[in-house]
């Protein structure tokens, strides 16, 4: 059982929201997690990782909250890709309910949230949901889009509170026209809105279809100036098909042999593939990663097909009760 501090409260009101909604954070401030990797520090504005380990902090000290969450806001989404992972049932979340969430994550020690779907950018609160994590947290905000709900007025309004966009690209010309159903000129009109705005990078998903095209989308993407490629290989949830073998062999020799000038970053899944950036080999899954749906379920994954029920409930209640059951399964 992980056990937050005893003199944190048990429950974030909207009363405690408003209060908080008054005191702005210091967004100089880096934000610092202990663990049994030594001590991590973060900088949410520069997006600078350092981690201390000349001496491992003692137990009691852990910071013992999620360092990433992902939160799917809607599972609205205006396109139908052949792969889908997201759920197809109607959910919203409420923007009280994300701001009461973010508030209690940044106080826990979490470092980021990032916001998805299926697609953030319909849900009809985004940028005032964003401009609240900016301005009323330390944490670093990023969402993933298709990127073709993207215009000059939707970036200007995202740009003073989105530290990094993923924009999904998987195959170029005709491989990701037919997987996604949208002209692949139409996306690189949205990379060039987006150059210069907002860091970006790309998500890409692998699979027997997109591989042979990963070469061109990487130089495609360091012309736009996307500064990652998150390489996703396919899951066989929702409308996905698990990678096959061939293809794994094939994405293992081709990150070996990549010479570009793109950061590679790879799905928690098959991190043996790409060297991880942040050298936490210690870090228990459930403290590096969780997931809200747009039910508002916690889930160890996006892709898991359980979880609990956050609602009213403190978040990190229901993280707690979500590791203690993870203890007494394995």
């Amino acid at each position: 059982m992980f056990k937050r501090d005893k003199d944190a409260p048990s429950i974030i009101s909207p009363l405690m929201i408003a209060a908080c909604s008054k005191k702005k954070p210091d967004p100089n401030r880096m934000k610092i997690r202990h663990g049994p990797d030594g001590t991590h520090i973060f900088d949410r504005s520069t997006g600078t990782n350092l981690l201390l380990n000349e001496k491992i902090p003692h137990l009691n000290s852990w910071t013992n909250s999620p360092r990433q969450v992902s939160i799917a806001l809607t599972n609205a989404c205006d396109l139908s890709c052949v792969h889908c992972y997201a759920a197809k049932k109607p959910a919203n979340l409420k923007k009280e309910s994300v701001k009461r969430w973010m508030l209690e994550l940044d106080s826990a020690g979490s470092f980021g949230i990032g916001f998805g779907g299926g697609e953030p950018t319909l849900h009809p609160d985004i940028v005032e949901i964003c401009q609240f994590g900016q301005e009323r947290t330390n944490l670093a905000m990023s969402m993933t889009t298709h990127g073709h709900r993207l215009t000059p007025k939707l970036i200007a309004q995202l740009k003073p509170f989105i530290h990094f966009l993923r924009v999904s690209m998987d195959g170029v010309n005709s491989t990701y026209e037919n997987i996604r159903g949208r002209p692949f000129s139409d996306l690189l009109e949205k990379f060039e809105l987006l150059k210069g705005q907002i860091p970006f990078g790309i998500n890409y998903v692998v699979n027997r279809q997109t591989i042979k095209d990963l070469s061109t989308a990487a130089e495609i993407a360091a012309t736009y100036g996307a500064t990652e490629l998150l390489l996703l290989p396919e899951e066989g949830v929702g409308l996905g098909n698990k990678i096959d073998p061939n293809t794994i062999r094939e994405l293992q020799l081709w990150v070996e042999d990549y010479s570009g000038d793109l950061r590679l970053s790879i799905s928690a899944s098959h991190q043996s593939i790409v060297n991880t950036q942040i050298p936490l080999t210690k870090e228990l899954t459930h403290l590096a990663f969780v997931h809200i749906d747009a039910e508002g379920v916690l889930k160890e994954s996006s892709f898991d097909k359980s979880g609990l029920k956050v609602d009213d409930n403190n978040v990190l209640e229901v993280f707690e009760r979500l590791s203690s059951r993870r203890e007494l399964i394995a």
